[in-house]
């Protein structure tokens, strides 16, 4: 028991200490999210302000602080809370005998650094493109994920508007992910999830960029605008599920973009009678929603 204390503690306060040290410009500018975060916004928020793919949205557009707040919320304040909850799964699957070492397939140790970021992108960017569908089929998760979809607007802060509950599952399984790499996270990996934080923002924005050929690699503003749509394919739970990657929707036959206006309805059927506030979000899902699904 003594353990699992010690690990829960050692995440928590180590993570506190992290997040106030990236406050302070006291870690190395890589491996600060922090301020990373901040500056991936604003140069992203610029551009849409400069370039508006839907002009008559405003600059602080519907939902904005709310969509602000989750941000900070989801990446550093959640991320604290929960971070000594992981170091006891650690702990405690170590006990059980799973560790990186059982479940690897493949060790990247000995690549090229250029191999083992491009690998690490692919494999976690699969796994949550995989989660994302599970959060749409299956109806005790859409409850959580409703949040996100909520997003009656669509701007860069959105793409962190997302239930902690969330969490919960992505995190895991993307651990599993690296595990399946004998553990590895490559010595750059930084570069990844810069990348991620910067294609997911870009994504949400109300900038209209479609990259061209690499459409079919890159997800884009225009394709996930339509995972966010009111109304979707019928018989279908959801459509472009892409994170930062399109070619998993496109090889599985979830890709719909059927025009590029940028003038669709947002939400879902029932939307109306999800909670405005973030307290009242933060405790959804728990309870069953009545409404119209």
């Amino acid at each position: 028991m003594e353990a699992y204390v010690k690990a829960f503690m050692n995440g928590f306060v180590g993570t506190v200490n992290w997040t106030w040290k990236s406050i302070w410009f006291e870690v190395p500018w890589y491996t600060n999210y922090f301020w990373g975060l901040i500056l991936i916004s604003l140069l992203v928020w610029a551009l849409e302000i400069l370039f508006p793919w839907r002009r008559e949205q405003s600059v602080f557009r519907k939902d904005f602080w709310l969509d602000a707040f989750y941000m900070f919320f989801n990446f550093f304040i959640f991320a604290i809370v929960i971070n000594g909850v992981y170091k006891v799964l650690g702990v405690l699957f170590l006990d059980v005998g799973i560790s990186s070492k059982t479940l690897a397939v493949v060790e990247m140790g000995h690549w090229p650094q250029w191999a083992q970021l491009l690998v690490f992108f692919i494999l976690l960017d699969f796994v949550q493109w995989f989660t994302h569908i599970l959060l749409h089929k299956y109806p005790m998760l859409w409850e959580f994920h409703k949040v996100h979809h909520s997003v009656k607007e669509m701007g860069f802060a959105a793409h962190l508007r997302y239930h902690w509950m969330e969490n919960i599952l992505y995190k895991p399984l993307k651990t599993l992910g690296v595990m399946v790499l004998g553990g590895f996270e490559p010595e750059q990996a930084y570069i990844v999830h810069f990348a991620a934080i910067a294609i997911g923002h870009f994504n949400h924005s109300n900038i209209k960029l479609t990259y061209g050929p690499l459409k079919y690699i890159l997800n884009n503003p225009v394709m996930h605008l339509y995972h966010h749509a009111y109304s979707i394919p019928e018989g279908s739970y959801g459509v472009n599920f892409g994170i930062s990657l399109s070619i998993w929707d496109y090889l599985f036959k979830t890709n719909y973009i059927p025009e590029s206006s940028g003038k669709i309805a947002l939400g879902f059927p029932g939307d109306d009678q999800l909670p405005k506030g973030f307290w009242s979000q933060l405790i959804y899902g728990f309870k069953r929603n009545k409404g119209k699904e």
